[in-house]
């Protein structure tokens, strides 16, 4: 596939002006030509714009302005692939700067702020029969989620620099893509690999909405990454944050002397928030959002920050009482940043098919995966911030105060299916003093990991899409720190290797388990059996797919008491498995497990006609399945 246009026309120069041709990386940045390299830039209002590189000694070659549509272009004949350069912009004041491009492929490697010429062209992908396969997809099957920031998952243990301690696109593509295929993972969600400065912002604050980092290597590196996770069964979702940008002096903000691609200050995150007013700013966005997903065949988005975006207080209750961040109806709604996100999910769903887009929201706002021509967002999912933060806070009570918080798990099906959830377990749920999921658990040792163990059953068996953030698969004590490596020491001790094992069979259970996510988004594929038992801190309900009697009895306890001949509903005669069993010796537990055939007695219970007797594990769970 050919990244270049070669034909710079002034129609596709007016479309790019009105925001609505999405392919403008095919315009914009550094192409190579014949004749050369062309540059193509677009900065309005300026008196000049020169480029500056390797090629000419950092001494600017002029670009030319086309016409009266504020975009400058030039071939340069002495420029070559691999040439670091940037554009000088000589203000109408007079004042003169550089600036890295916003359409660059690729950068050099920070502290370095140069975009390097590259060509994107000539790689062999080999996924296409994935790509066709996900195009034909009538729903999005199982899905659980592995939360990867690529420059901590694993890193050199003594670099020669440094500086780098990171593994390679391709080192990451032959360790971490194995790794999350053997754990049972269907889909790997990237924090963003799209260039930014500083490590520290985890990649959410960036200068290059069009290069993958270099901090792990090329952008054909990268797309080996994305190609060999689908040749192993892996999805690949990329978050990509159109809510802001960081104010570093060489990125886009103040682009032209003047506020151009930003409208105002973030006053949460220290950054610029984009100017949704802009035809040219929206255009630059979908045409980012275009070429990740046709470029490096990824899978998926998950927007970061939707709240942010869609109100003029950033989402911030009582921000600046004093500002004027009212529309023209007297209400904080940003309507130019609906109408973008609205039209980002039109023109998603219709240059990739088959993909899918994923809102972080985290207010009441409705329909965020409601159809655009319904008046939704046009989302596909929506990460549930609210399952997340009541399942945690239950977490933490301590076990005599169980029975007073036991509504924190089950108000969640309540609005279960009001949208199409994904429930996280993110990045942002061990840092900055909220401890890690282990830090969380109330108890001893063995309570913390049982606790873990109980977490993730309820998770997987739970109604919609799973996400957990890397290391929570074998249970880290302290946060996540994104400057080192993860721990993967503690897997020597056989607590925390029990549990990734515990972890790994839970996922198999799961992906090959239709009656856990075949029905995730109607009651038909969920019961509750028993929704009311706080007194034992136990949940008991039913997943059923298609085959409803194939469906799976699931039965959770989050107290350290065992019971036995503990009498469960079932809906038919005939005798019953238990299918997965938290407890079990190999996972750390303490092996109150039911091995042998359960026969339902005819002895109503729950609602049903049938029932089976049981032994509940302590702290954990159990699934029962008709044989």
């Amino acid at each position: 596939m050919m990244i270049t246009d070669p034909s710079l026309t002034p129609e596709k120069l007016y479309l790019f002006n009105q925001g609505v041709y999405y392919h403008s990386y095919r315009l914009f940045g550094a192409h190579l030509m014949e004749n050369g390299v062309r540059f193509t830039v677009w900065c309005p209002d300026v008196t000049q714009v020169d480029v500056v590189g390797d090629f000419s000694g950092w001494n600017p070659c002029p670009l030319t302005q086309q016409g009266t549509t504020g975009i400058w272009s030039a071939v340069i004949d002495s420029a070559n692939e691999g040439d670091l350069y940037k554009y000088r912009i000589t203000t109408r004041s007079g004042e003169v700067f550089d600036k890295s491009d916003p359409y660059a492929f690729s950068a050099e490697v920070r502290p370095g702020t140069a975009s390097r010429v590259v060509s994107l062209d000539g790689y062999q992908w080999h996924d296409g029969a994935w790509r066709s396969a996900r195009k034909r997809k009538k729903s999005p099957g199982p899905m659980n989620i592995y939360e990867v920031h690529l420059g901590s998952w694993k890193q050199r243990e003594n670099p020669e620099d440094p500086n780098q301690p990171f593994l390679t696109y391709r080192e990451l593509a032959d360790q971490l893509i194995p790794y999350a295929r053997d754990m049972g993972y269907t889909h790997l969600e990237l924090m963003p690999v799209m260039e930014h400065p500083f490590d520290g912002s985890w990649g959410y604050q960036v200068t290059g909405f069009f290069a993958p980092t270099s901090r792990y290597g090329s952008p054909k590196d990268f797309m080996y990454f994305v190609d060999q996770a689908h040749r192993n069964g892996l999805s690949v979702i990329l978050d990509w944050v159109p809510g802001h940008f960081c104010r570093d002096s060489h990125g886009l903000g103040r682009f032209n002397g003047e506020m151009l691609y930003e409208a105002a200050d973030h006053p949460e995150w220290g950054t610029y928030k984009f100017d949704f007013t802009r035809s040219e700013v929206c255009g630059f966005l979908m045409s980012s959002a275009v070429y990740w997903l046709g470029c490096y065949h990824v899978d998926g988005l998950r927007v970061d920050g939707v709240t942010s975006i869609l109100y003029l207080n950033f989402g911030i209750p009582d921000w600046d009482k004093n500002a004027k961040h009212f529309n023209k109806y007297g209400t904080e709604e940003n309507l130019e940043a609906i109408e973008f996100v609205r039209k980002f999910n039109d023109v998603v769903h219709t240059y990739a098919p088959g993909t899918i887009t994923i809102a972080e929201e985290s207010s009441a706002w409705p329909h965020v995966t409601g159809s655009t021509e319904s008046g939704g967002l046009g989302f596909d999912f929506k990460w549930d911030m609210g399952w997340m933060n009541d399942t945690l806070n239950y977490c933490r009570a301590d076990f005599p105060y169980r029975s007073g918080c036991h509504h924190l798990l089950t108000f969640s099906m309540a609005y279960n299916f009001s949208e199409h959830f994904i429930l996280p377990l993110s990045h942002d749920e061990v840092v900055h003093g909220k401890c890690s999921l282990m830090g969380r658990m109330p108890g001893d040792y063995w309570r913390q990991f049982a606790g873990l163990r109980a977490l993730a059953m309820y998770q997987i068996t739970h109604p919609g899409g799973k996400l957990s953030f890397m290391s929570t698969e074998y249970g880290p004590f302290i946060e996540w720190r994104e400057y080192e490596s993860l721990e993967w020491f503690l897997l020597d001790y056989p607590s925390h290797k029990g549990h990734q094992t515990y972890v790994a069979m839970l996922n198999h259970l799961y992906k090959n388990t239709p009656a856990l996510w075949e029905d995730d988004q109607t009651w038909s594929g969920f019961h509750w059996l028993d929704a009311d038992d706080a007194a034992q801190s136990i949940l008991l309900y039913r997943r059923t797919g298609k085959k409803k009697t194939q469906g799976v009895t699931v039965l959770l306890n989050f107290q350290p008491d065992v019971y036995h001949d503990f009498r469960i509903g079932v809906p038919y005669a005939g005798e019953y498995v238990e299918i997965f069993n938290s407890d079990r010796i190999e996972f750390g537990g303490s092996g109150q497990i039911n091995p042998e055939p359960l026969v339902a007695e005819k002895v109503p219970c729950h609602g049903e006609k049938y029932s089976v007797r049981v032994t509940v594990p302590p702290i954990g769970g159990l699934m029962l399945r008709k044989k």
